[in-house]
């Protein structure tokens, strides 16, 4: 039984400690946070790739319970046309389609999940340096403490410190010149099917809305910035001030929008957003990085959580099938390199059309009535959605 350092507690952190239990090793979670992400974080969809990766680890019924169904995407502009409206990643064998969620119920189911089958979580646990020899590694957290395993697996996020321990000459991410923010409004009776995204390229900013279930309206929005912001900008970004930019901004648009954000009693204070073209080293001995801290993709492609959860399956098998650890790793990256790196670059061809002036408006609004005036012969994302892991399969070493 291998004995795994998961640094990080988080969804990608704690499927992997699900996955690697399921494989017959012993997972520790250490989360650098005193408490848990309970009621923290904007909400996402999980698409359907990631929901069918979760099924052998008993898990898809877990999430589909603190999620809704969106089945269907529409796409329009900010004069009111309706472009397109496709489904969003089809739907596996028994019908489940893609689920929207809140980030934090996510979190908190998989939690629950997670200490009813006993995987240990520890949290104020900071990583700041961590060693290892050919037989074992040794993790140093901030309180003075200190763990030992077999391997330590960096699911730290966007600002891994396991990514610059394996490689102190790890790039930075990418600034991918958005921002993002969002929230929920109350009170509002809207035409639209619940659980379908209605997403809409304005004429000043990009925004996106679902009804849910119980009648809220999600919503979230992607403010350009040609300059990544500083943290003084970033917190100037908030409160009424911040209201009234949102409607400005949308104010052109033929759309809810407007009422959606005057419906908002919280509007989330404004995040940037990043990506990876590539990170050179994922792997070095008895270290790995998962998720985030490995390729982390811009919102616009969809993927996130999805390319998280595919990553801890993928891991959790190369450990269960290879049995010497720098040889499961490298079996792991070789399995997962091309393909999130092909997820990152659509997230950034998506976020582009997000990014442009008032004259590249025009250009980009042409092109894309023009793209949807005739069926797509093959939608240019399926090779996200379709994408499925088989966890019987043996991995080949």
């Amino acid at each position: 039984m291998t004995r795994a350092l998961i640094i990080g507690g988080g969804v990608a952190g704690t499927i992997t400690a699900i996955a690697l239990h399921e494989a017959g090793h012993q997972p520790v979670v250490f989360e650098a946070y005193d408490r848990d992400s309970e009621g923290v974080g904007a909400f996402l969809t999980l698409a359907v790739n990631g929901l069918d990766a979760l099924l052998p680890l008993g898990l898809k019924d877990v999430v589909r319970s603190v999620g809704f169904d969106s089945p269907r995407m529409s796409i329009g502009l900010g004069n009111g046309t309706r472009l397109a409206e496709f489904p969003l990643g089809g739907a596996l064998p028994d019908g489940t389609v893609s689920q929207t969620v809140l980030r934090s119920d996510l979190y908190v189911a998989l939690r629950d999940e997670a200490a009813r089958r006993g995987i240990r979580v520890e949290y104020g646990k900071r990583l700041i340096d961590a060693r290892q020899s050919n037989t074992h590694v040794s993790a140093d957290f901030a309180d003075g403490s200190h763990a030992e395993g077999d391997l330590l697996i960096g699911a730290d996020g966007l600002r891994s410190r396991v990514r610059t321990i394996i490689d102190p000459h790890a790039p930075s991410p990418r600034y991918v010149q958005l921002l993002n923010t969002g929230g929920f409004a109350e009170g509002l009776d809207l035409p639209d099917e619940p659980g379908v995204l209605n997403m809409v390229f304005g004429k000043r900013v990009f925004f996106c809305h679902v009804v849910s279930p119980d009648g809220r309206v999600w919503w979230f929005a992607n403010p350009a910035r040609r300059t990544e912001p500083t943290e003084a900008e970033l917190s100037a970004l908030t409160g009424e001030d911040f209201r009234q930019e949102l409607l400005d901004l949308v104010a052109p648009d033929r759309t809810p929008a407007a009422e959606i954000i005057r419906a908002t009693r919280r509007i989330y204070p404004a995040w940037p957003t990043y990506d990876f073209p590539t990170v050179p080293v994922w792997h070095r001995g008895r270290m790995v990085i998962i998720g985030d801290a490995a390729h982390a993709t811009s919102p616009a492609a969809g993927q996130g959580a999805s390319m998280a959860i595919e990553d801890a399956v993928t891991l959790g098998k190369c450990l269960r099938d290879v049995p010497d650890v720098p040889h499961a790793l490298a079996a792991y990256e070789g399995l997962r390199r091309e393909r999130v790196e092909a997820v990152v670059a659509a997230g950034k061809r998506n976020g582009d059309d997000k990014v442009i002036g008032p004259v590249g408006r025009v250009v980009r609004d042409f092109f894309i009535k023009r793209a949807f005036s005739k069926p797509f012969k093959e939608d240019p994302n399926a090779f996200m959605w379709n994408h499925r892991i088989d966890w019987d399969e043996k991995v080949a070493i």
